[in-house]
């Protein structure tokens, strides 16, 4: 895994490939006499992490449980390549401290309907001897962030234009937005553009939308305010969320947010 996603890359997409090997003709003849109207079955795609104490955790990745888009129904009548988004996963692999531990995922079929349909429904562990279909594939889709990210800081002597790269500016000390006598401080912005995939590459994910510059790690900002309490003004510090510009990335446009790990 570390040898596939290349440093300073950002990864798009993880796809998870495994071959659904065909029900034997009398199994799906004796299921079709027996439960006519059961066959589907439910399966599910678990990223398992096991911690330094033995114990194991696991999150859900990709299932029929989950929502709409996350539906993964497998009907006994159907063999041959089956894919599921594992970006998920992948990504929570890459917030373990090094060294990491091989990427781990589990894959279960489940009873969907009244039936033993699930029963039928099985992948192929290894590829045959003689190298034909079958061995499950992990594919890595990146893009190298040296031309599709963002620079960091911007030049202070360069203006900014539509040609500029994504980068944080440093703007001037705000303080009126806060109200009336709020001190100032000092505060950074996202300015610039990203540059955008090939179009061999978009219409291989036709999923992402245009990169845009945005903010991609922020941190609170600790004010002081005066609070009236029994008639009389009362110091509180508040922490306000978002308001400090730590980092610019380019991001695709209405791609989720990953989930981060859990201590």
């Amino acid at each position: 895994m570390e040898r596939r996603l290349p440093p300073n890359s950002e990864l798009v997409q993880a796809v998870l490939r495994l071959f659904r090997e065909p029900v034997p003709k009398a199994a799906l003849r004796r299921h079709e006499r027996l439960s006519p109207r059961s066959d589907l079955a439910r399966v599910t795609v678990e990223w398992l992490h096991v911690r330094a104490d033995g114990s194991n955790r696991t999150a859900l990745i990709d299932s029929s449980a989950g929502p709409p888009w996350r539906r993964r129904l497998v009907s006994v009548h159907e063999s041959g390549w089956k894919a599921f988004d594992v970006t998920e996963a992948v990504t929570f692999w890459q917030q373990l401290s090094r060294p990491r531990e091989p990427l781990l995922l589990q894959v279960s079929v489940q009873r969907e309907h009244l039936g033993p349909a699930h029963r039928l429904v099985r992948f192929a562990p290894r590829g045959p001897p003689d190298g034909a279909q079958g061995e499950p594939q992990l594919e890595l889709h990146t893009l190298d962030l040296g031309h599709f990210g963002a620079q960091g800081n911007c030049d202070p002597e360069a203006p900014v234009t539509e040609g500029t790269r994504c980068c944080r500016r440093r703007r001037d000390e705000v303080g009126g937005e806060l109200g009336a006598g709020a001190p100032g401080f000092l505060a950074y912005e996202c300015v610039g553009a990203c540059q955008q995939p090939p179009e061999t590459l978009t219409s291989k994910w036709p999923f992402l939308g245009p990169r845009q510059c945005i903010a991609s790690e922020t941190t609170s900002l600790p004010v002081i305010v005066s609070v009236p309490e029994g008639g009389r003004p009362r110091i509180q510090v508040v922490s306000l969320p978002n308001m400090r510009v730590q980092k610019c990335s380019c991001a695709s446009d209405g791609r989720p947010v990953p989930r981060r790990l859990e201590p």
